[in-house]
């Protein structure tokens, strides 16, 4: 099957970025919005039995809410379906509503499912996304092929040019995410070839209210790197940097592959405490206005990431080698 990448408009920027690593261009569409707020996108070439990925990255904006975005690629992707392609990949460098992965409150529902019937009503036959909240939960929702791309890479590479010597430390901001914290510790050994340690903060959140706040693990005097998945309102990530302070660390870094930003973010994400936050370009930093945090702000560029593995879907090749790196 031959090969076609489509972006929809408000994933354009990294749509050219991917589409300039694989050497193609970028498909044609129409997206036309009418008078009483409905709207259609459908591609304008032909996609007759080829190997068509859509990227749309599912955050909101001040433009359009999440939930406009998502229906926009629905139909987009049923359109590509009804045109005969042959293989359809969403891929989405952020995945909404991947934290509601379960049932924390009673008859609460469980929207990572329900999105994941949504892509398979439109007749898509992958999803290709980088570090959902849960992965357990994102690869048991979807009845289609998963997969799923790591930025570990991405921040052991910059973190490896900045530490040059020094004693450091991958700390999880909770006990969740943990394991997500051990693979950076071990791709940060690999690539400096000496121990690196780890550390985790007790954290408990119910009804959007944080307690704990407990160190585990020994901090002070070394360069420590705060690892998540995602950034919100910024508080999870301050009160680990706070804590890291507190027990004399030398330097507070933070990595997160996804920076939300919420209303309020700027002013919690100013705090001392934090020295620097390292992103992905999954969701633009439009969001941070304040010139403290935006000082402190590094985007890493994840567009190579999603071309390699684009490539390796087209070619039927294996993603390991690529997540292994």
């Amino acid at each position: 099957m031959k090969l076609s990448v489509f972006a929809l408009n408000t994933s354009r920027d990294i749509g050219e970025q991917v589409a300039r690593a694989l050497e193609v261009k970028l498909g044609l569409h129409e997206e036309r919005e009418f008078e009483d707020g409905e709207h259609k996108s459908r591609p304008l070439e032909n996609v007759r039995g080829r190997d068509v990925f859509v990227i749309q990255s599912l955050y909101g904006d001040d433009l359009h809410s999440v939930n406009d975005k998502l229906i926009r690629l629905l139909f987009f992707l049923g359109a590509l379906r009804d045109a005969s392609a042959g293989r359809v990949t969403a891929v989405l460098p952020y995945l909404c509503y991947a934290r509601k992965d379960q049932k924390s409150k009673p008859r609460d529902p469980v929207a990572t499912r329900y999105l994941a019937s949504m892509f398979e009503a439109m007749g898509v036959n992958r999803v290709l996304t980088l570090d959902v909240h849960n992965l357990a939960a994102y690869q048991n929702a979807f009845r289609i092929c998963t997969d799923h791309l790591e930025a570990k890479s991405l921040f052991a590479n910059y973190f490896v040019d900045i530490t040059d010597d020094a004693d450091l430390v991958i700390m999880s901001p909770d006990i969740g995410g943990v394991k997500r914290a051990e693979a950076l510790r071990l791709a940060m050994e690999k690539h400096l070839n000496r121990p690196v340690a780890s550390a985790f903060v007790e954290k408990h959140r119910s009804a959007g209210v944080l307690s704990g706040g407990a160190l585990v693990g020994e901090v002070s005097g070394k360069f420590v790197i705060i690892i998540d998945d995602l950034i919100s309102s910024g508080t999870t990530i301050v009160r680990a940097a706070q804590a890291c302070r507190a027990a004399g660390a030398m330097k507070v870094y933070c990595a997160a592959s996804h920076g939300a930003f919420a209303e309020g973010a700027d002013t919690v994400l100013a705090d001392s405490a934090l020295d620097k936050l390292v992103i992905t370009d999954s969701i633009p930093a439009s969001r941070i206005s304040s010139s403290a945090v935006r000082a402190k702000l590094v985007t890493l560029e994840s567009a190579p990431l999603f071309a390699e593995a684009i490539r390796c879907i087209h070619t039927d090749g294996s993603l390991v080698d690529l997540l292994e790196t």
